[in-house]
């Protein structure tokens, strides 16, 4: 209470500032402590009451509420008061008299104080500043523009019009808290020079305004998000403004930074460590639902085994004071760390079905989806969940809400599907993009595998929706005229659908586009190249040439992406060593700033091209980088974490294997032991098959071993020695592993640390191994890089590799027991020999 009282001691000092006349009204208003003190004012002055009387009376209304926590303000009681009618009826009786700045100000309060847009008082109000637009002072105009967006205007005529006077204006605006507020008003409508030159702006203002102001960083990385353009070079401005603020932060605000920063796929360890630690001070002051839901939510993903026991124990004592979207906040977040508390899931459970009725249709669809990966069993409760979906997908008109509906639906077991879900999703599938064709043809192949009239043959339902996805999809190819558009709806695809009906014609589209690559949407493009395994020489070459054209342009992180499909696909041409060349140039005096994820993902890919530059290597090697890798790792996504951690241990292979002279040691054993114990696993049937026939052309069983590991733990699927004269020699002892007459792989007597036998004089060990379809790019038989990098790395330690791609095995040509045989004695005996 006295923090508000002198709160409003200095908003009262402030008006003072202002010229007064002794008008007795105003200096009623300017006295007032409270909401009922300015009501009381209004009440006895009704009939003397001008505009400027109105105008501060609104205003100090809203101030009032703004300087209370947000569970303690009384906007409804404020509305409901008969003086506050009076204020609103007078206000627009007066919209004449107003001056440009209390037009808006008075607009923006009554907005803050939840009165309907539909208000005529409102409506009045925006057309008198519509009028006035471009005479508004760029203060003003901010203002208003957050006020179209508090209304969904963000993409009306107005607001275009708003975007047209901001580009006009831009050289004049000097106040980034101005500027960053138009940023996120104007994002939806802003072109690619529009947006460069915002860019631009922000970042000049930046560097000129006081650094404790960090809303203004906030805003700009809001920006940033609102368009999907991860600009790295300001995003890393913002974060260091971010940074220099985190011990200012509260929980609210850090977790709206996480929530930005994850949705740019901007990954800064500094920040995750200083934002850790500031949440867990916060712990102890974050006692209420509200502030407590956001702690969890930024905290618990992070936080060590023990902080996060604790986080759930306040969780399930404050379980029955969340409201709905704090439910929901909570669920995501326990099925995002896959929390096993099955009493607080179950509180929280009771918590959202008692508030069922107020969740909004994706709001439903989210809470099915974090209950079903937290294999959360209550089928009463999803099959709930399930008529609500059905309901609100069948009046839903946005192909977005229809789309995620229907991938949530699918995850559900169900017996039929109703007419209504197959109406509406034919209905707005002309409208979906390809990502949203993509999840709906995802959606569908899991129902038609589970209808049990598909024994019989498809049901014609779902041919006709399948026909028109593949139209819709064709359509939208044939139609797309904008490259950095087509990447965006491309950069989450996935799915048999995408790969078997749309692949061709999205590189014949990408072809098409060529001449729209450039250095801001190479990354984005090397990395669809790279997901998608498919290798097309003539976007490979005009990425190659742009990069190199343009290289000072990207950014220095940047190069991972883009050189990433050239050693994935194991791309070589004299532009692709080029590009090998100025990468290298680029990213070399920035190896300290890297993310140390990113950095061992960068090397590693450059090592699979048998890449290997020393301050790199020796960079990624160090105490100091290995230390601050090991704290990042703690605070990735479990997958990256994984990921990174197989990444580093390759990598330290390879540089062992290739480069002797670094002299960096092997420190990947007793992690390789773990990995190989938990992958011993089943065979495939033509692996069992080649391991039969090894058996029978080498003389026996007991000349070949199944899954024989390698020093720096290769596991090459047979092994067989043969002597000088190129003659199998049998093993003295059986193999470690031994596949069962099911495929599965067992282990045998020997250890996996089995001491490798010594060779006779001019005798070599070969390695036999079975190449599948991920060994080659989609397209071709053109072998990809890390099973050329595997056999380099076998030669090495003294094989000789004998590789089997799969469309020789199982070619018309090798159909035969006897061709099968022919095929592996011409490839152990024969290949080889001088």
């Amino acid at each position: 209470m006295f923090r508000l009282q002198g709160v409003g001691l200095c908003f009262r000092r402030f008006l003072h500032k202002v010229p007064v006349n002794h008008d007795q009204v105003l200096e009623q208003l300017r006295i007032c402590s409270a909401e009922a003190h300015v009501f009381e004012a209004v009440g006895k002055n009704k009939t003397k009451l001008t505009v400027d009387h109105v105008s501060l009376a609104v205003k100090m209304l809203w101030y009032f509420q703004k300087e209370k926590p947000q569970l303690l303000r009384t906007v409804e009681l404020i509305k409901s008061h008969p003086q506050f009618l009076t204020l609103c009826v007078l206000a627009e009786n007066k919209i004449a008299l107003m001056d440009d700045f209390m037009l808006v100000d008075l607009l923006y309060s009554f907005l803050r104080l939840n009165v309907d847009p539909h208000e005529s008082l409102v409506q009045q109000l925006v057309s008198e500043a519509w009028l006035r637009l471009h005479k508004l002072p760029m203060a003003s105009l901010s203002k208003f523009a957050i006020c179209l967006t508090d209304q969904q205007l963000h993409q009306s005529p107005l607001m275009g019009h708003i975007t047209s006077i901001v580009d006009q204006k831009l050289s004049s605006i000097n106040d980034a808290r101005i500027l960053t507020t138009l940023l996120i008003s104007v994002s939806s409508l802003v072109s690619p020079r529009l947006r460069d030159a915002l860019i631009s702006r922000a970042d000049h203002l930046l560097d000129k305004m006081d650094p404790s102001n960090y809303n203004n960083a906030r805003r700009v990385v809001q920006f940033l998000r609102n368009i999907k353009y991860s600009h790295r070079p300001l995003l890393e401005k913002c974060n260091q403004i971010l940074l220099r603020n985190i011990p200012r932060l509260d929980a609210e605000n850090i977790s709206i930074c996480m929530g930005l920063y994850q949705s740019l796929q901007f990954n800064n360890c500094d920040f995750r460590l200083a934002v850790r630690q500031r949440l867990t001070e916060l712990i102890d002051s974050s006692t209420d639902p509200f502030s407590f839901t956001k702690l969890f939510a930024a905290l618990a993903p992070m936080a060590s085994l023990e902080v996060r026991d604790s986080l759930e124990s306040t969780a399930l004592l404050l379980a029955d004071e969340f409201s709905a979207q704090q439910a929901l906040a909570i669920t995501e977040t326990l099925e995002e760390i896959q929390s096993r508390n099955l009493s607080l899931i179950n509180k929280i459970v009771s918590v959202i079905q008692r508030n069922l009725h107020v969740y909004k249709p994706v709001e439903v669809g989210r809470i099915t989806q974090a209950l079903y990966l937290l294999h959360y069993q209550n089928p009463e409760l999803f099959n709930k969940l399930r008529n609500i979906l059905v309901k609100f997908l069948e009046r839903s008109i946005f192909p977005y809400e229809v789309t995620m509906l229907t991938r949530i639906l699918s995850m559900l077991p169900s017996t039929r599907l109703e007419e209504g879900v197959i109406s509406r999703v034919d209905a707005v599938m002309s409208q979906c993009n390809l990502n949203d064709l993509s999840s709906i043809s995802l959606a569908f192949a899991k129902w038609v595998r589970n209808d049990m009239s598909y024994r019989h043959g498809t049901p014609s339902k779902y041919v006709r929706l399948l026909q028109s996805l593949n139209r819709c999809g064709h359509e939208r190819l044939q139609t797309a005229d904008r490259l950095d558009l087509l990447l965006e709806e491309l950069r989450y695809i996935s799915g048999e659908w995408f790969e078997e009906m749309l692949l061709e014609e999205t590189m014949a589209t990408l072809q098409r586009m060529m001449d729209q690559i450039s250095w801001t949407n190479v990354p984005d493009l090397s990395l669809f190249l790279t997901r998608t395994n498919h290798l097309c020489a003539p976007l490979m070459e005009r990425i190659a040439n742009v990069a190199i054209r343009d290289i000072d342009k990207i950014h220095h992180s940047a190069t991972y992406a883009t050189l990433l499909p050239f050693s994935v696909l194991n791309y070589d041409s004299e532009s692709a060593d080029k590009l090998y060349d100025v990468c290298l140039r680029r990213f070399t005096p920035h190896i300290s700033s890297f993310e140390p994820h990113l950095l061992v993902l960068l090397a590693f890919s450059l090592a699979v091209a048998d890449c290997f530059p020393e301050d790199l290597i020796r960079e990624i090697f160090s105490i100091d980088f290995l230390g601050k890798l090991d704290a990042q790792l703690e605070m990735l996504p479990d997958a990256l974490n994984m990921r990174t951690r197989l990444r580093l241990m390759e990598l330290n292979r390879a540089v062992c294997l290739e480069c002797p002279e670094f002299q960096v040691p092997w420190f990947h054993e007793r992690y390789c032991q773990k990995l190989q114990k938990k992958g011993i696993g089943s065979i495939s049937p033509v692996q069992k098959q080649i391991h039969k026939m090894l058996g029978e052309v080498l003389g026996g069983i007991n000349f070949v071993r199944v899954a024989e590991v390698t020093p720096y733990f290769y596991t090459i699927d047979f092994e067989c020695i043969l002597n000088k004269q190129l003659l199998p020699l049998p093993y003295r002892e059986p193999s470690a592993l031994q596949i069962s007459d099911k495929g599965k792989i067992r282990w045998g007597s020997s250890s996996l640390e089995n001491v490798r036998n010594e060779l006779p004089p001019g005798a070599q060990r070969v390695a036999v191994n079975f190449l599948d379809f991920k060994s080659f790019c989609k397209n071709s038989h053109h072998t990809k890089g890390e099973a050329l990098m595997r056999k380099r790395h076998l030669e090495i330690l003294g094989y000789r590799v004998v590789q089997i791609p799969h469309f020789e095995w199982n070619s018309m040509e090798l159909s035969t027991l006897d061709a099968w045989k022919e095929y592996l004695k011409k490839k152990i005996f024969r290949e080889h020999l001088p």
